[in-house]
């Protein structure tokens, strides 16, 4: 007996998961350090620029997380995949730690694993409603930019003491 073929609306959701993926390989693992399994991505990469990295990279998480919102998943999930984005732009305020801590945390990569485990579960869960997603996006916007712009004040303020104790 044949396989029934996929619905359009799972293809497209097999596509769009695809590409996801590809965005968070690329912000999280895009080279492999050699003699390691540790992939290191644009997203550190990004965070050394002060301000408008760490912008980029964010807004790029938050996409993944509105993805992820638009293909039905519930307020917890969409929840701690907006955690992670939390704790990932909290980081990156230290500068050199910050980006050092996005080597090791990953958050895109997590947000990833959360959705697909929950595309590939059984179980039926209630998706969030608008309200909840328009607030949790819009909140993590203006989280990821207001934390961009104080990681670009602590920048100024370290170059400001530093040029004072050369100046002398």
């Amino acid at each position: 007996m044949a396989k029934p073929s996929p619905t359009p609306t799972h293809q497209s959701k097999v596509a769009k998961v695809r590409q996801l993926r590809q965005i968070s390989d690329l912000l999280d693992n895009a080279i492999r350090v050699p003699g390691t399994s540790l992939g290191v991505g644009l997203d550190p990469v990004l965070g050394l620029i002060p301000g408008g990295g760490d912008v980029l990279g964010g807004l790029i998480s938050v996409y993944i997380v509105f993805s992820a919102a638009t293909m039905g998943l519930p307020k917890e999930t969409l929840t701690r995949m907006a955690t992670n984005i939390v704790f990932d732009s909290l980081a990156g305020i230290v500068p050199v730690f910050g980006d050092l801590f996005d080597v090791a945390w990953k958050a895109n990569s997590k947000n990833m694993d959360l959705l697909e485990n929950h595309l590939e579960s059984p179980q039926v869960s209630k998706k969030a409603d608008s309200w909840f997603i328009f607030l949790l996006l819009g909140g993590l916007i203006l989280f990821v930019i207001a934390i961009a712009t104080l990681g670009f004040f602590i920048i100024s303020f370290l170059v400001k003491i530093i040029q004072f104790i050369i100046s002398g």
